[in-house]
């Protein structure tokens, strides 16, 4: 598979952005993409397959969370929801190798591809979890023979989505995973005012609140902060907070 090398238009942008990464950082990125888009002839991880493209729309994009990500304290805890092709889960890792990432998808195909990559990129701060978010988010940590398995719920700092639907769904999912005071940053597009305005109850139900968007050069990205502990009841039964979101009138 090799290397990838950037084109040379798209360090500009990261200088320009204010993207600093150390040389053998970028080689790592490049091993990355060259990775995904071998492993993307195999299953469906993009649609975009030229390689000086996925530079722009998923190396950078993944990059432009850093300004948001650089408050963290090294040994933090972040998990990347729906993961998929490791997007923007593995590029934030090699540039953050004192911040914990947790990467989860419930399909096993791409689970055993992030696993993989992650190896092969030397990654000791990854981690991979194979699961639905609904059940990530009511673990509070199995019982065993030497005391308590680390939970899922309430255990993160913060959580990512990447275009993975709509915000009042997105915020049952990954509320309930962050840590009171913790944030959930979804990448969003255009219509992010219209889904925060219908995702005003949800938010509510779940203790948490809108605590800005950022427009970053490749979209907007919007960061919801946990006020309080999630209800119990949250997030409920595999399916249903895409089925039926909270706090949303069926049409």
């Amino acid at each position: 598979m090799g290397t990838l090398t950037p084109p040379n238009a798209w360090l500009e942008r990261c200088a320009e952005t204010g993207i600093v990464l150390e040389q053998h950082e970028i080689e790592q990125l490049g091993r990355f993409l060259a990775m995904l888009l071998h492993a993307n002839t195999r299953m469906n991880l993009t649609s975009v397959r030229d390689p000086d493209d996925a530079w722009d729309r998923h190396i950078f994009d993944s990059l432009t969370l850093l300004p948001l990500l650089s408050e963290l304290a090294p040994g933090s805890e972040v998990i990347d929801i729906g993961s998929g092709g490791g997007l923007p889960g593995l590029p934030l890792a090699i540039a953050m190798p004192a911040i914990r990432f947790t990467l989860m998808d419930s399909t096993k195909k791409k689970c055993e591809y992030l696993e993989q990559a992650a190896a092969a990129l030397g990654l000791g701060n990854v981690r991979v979890v194979c699961a639905r978010a609904e059940q990530l988010g009511q673990d509070r940590g199995e019982k065993t023979a030497t005391g308590r398995a680390d939970p899922h719920r309430e255990h993160y700092d913060l959580a990512m989505a990447r275009g993975v639907g709509q915000i009042a769904m997105l915020a049952e999912l990954t509320v309930p995973l962050v840590k009171v005071g913790g944030l959930v940053l979804m990448t969003k597009g255009q219509r992010a005012d219209e889904e925060l305005a219908e995702a005003k109850q949800a938010l509510h139900m779940l203790h948490a609140g809108h605590a800005g968007t950022v427009d970053t050069p490749t979209g907007r990205v919007v960061v919801i902060e946990k006020l309080r502990r999630t209800p119990r009841d949250y997030p409920r039964r595999d399916g249903e907070p895409k089925r039926s979101p909270l706090g949303v009138s069926k049409s």
